[in-house]
C-alpha cells in the first residue's frame, strides 16, 4: 500500500506542476502577407522552457487528423511540415470536441492555406 501511496504522491506532484507551469499551452499565428506560420508553446523549467517553430506555409505538406476511440477517446489536428514532421495544433483540453467540430477545424486551417497558393 505504501508503494502505491508513493507512486500517487510522485504523479500527483507531477500533474500539479504541468498545471501550475502551463506546459502545452501556447499561439498559432499564420502570416498569410509574409507566409510565414509560427507556432509558440510553453514546455517544462529549462533550457528548452520557450518552444518557437517558424517555417514558411509553402513547407506545409497536409493536414491530418487522428482520431483514436475507446475508453480514452483522442482527438489530434496535425500539420504536416516539410522536414519537421507532425506538429499538433489542438489543445490538451480540445479532446472534448466533436468529430464534426475538429474537421470544420481542420477544414477551416486548410482553406486558409489553399487561399494563399
Amino acid at each position: 500500500m505504501s508503494f502505491y501511496g508513493i507512486a500517487g504522491l510522485f504523479m500527483s506532484s507531477y500533474l500539479w506542476c504541468t498545471i501550475f507551469w502551463n506546459v502545452g499551452s501556447g499561439y498559432d499565428q499564420f502570416d498569410r502577407k509574409k507566409g510565414i506560420v509560427c507556432i509558440f508553446r510553453w514546455g517544462f523549467p529549462g533550457l528548452n522552457r520557450r518552444i518557437f517553430l517558424r517555417f514558411l506555409m509553402k513547407d506545409i505538406q497536409s493536414i491530418r487528423i487522428e482520431d483514436k476511440e475507446g475508453f480514452y477517446s483522442r482527438r489530434v489536428l496535425y500539420m504536416e511540415i516539410r522536414g519537421q514532421g507532425s506538429i499538433p495544433l489542438t489543445r490538451t483540453d480540445d479532446n472534448f470536441l466533436t468529430p464534426r467540430e475538429i474537421e470544420q477545424k481542420a477544414v477551416g486551417i486548410g482553406l486558409f492555406f489553399v487561399c494563399t497558393h
